[in-house]
């Protein structure tokens, strides 16, 4: 398995932190993981709502050190 990719949109606001992980995902492998950083506190709600509807999985979430994270592996 390759390394964690990451996405720093700290600073980025709706819908800018989804729309780098949908980039992102379409050039990764399925099982890759990817990490988003974001000060926009709706990013941790949406990614993971985004991940069910379409069907990728949500691995981990949370926040720390004045941002929030999200973990999304590539499912299909």
């Amino acid at each position: 398995m390759s390394e964690r990719k990451l996405i720093d949109a700290r600073g980025s606001f709706c819908p800018g932190p989804l729309m780098e992980l949908i980039a992102s995902l379409k050039l990764m492998e399925i099982g890759q993981e990817v990490e988003i950083l974001s000060t926009d506190q709706g990013t941790a709600k949406d990614v993971p709502e985004w991940c069910a509807k379409v069907g990728h999985e949500t691995v981990e979430s949370g926040e720390k050190d004045g941002h929030w994270y999200v973990v999304v592996r590539k499912a299909k």
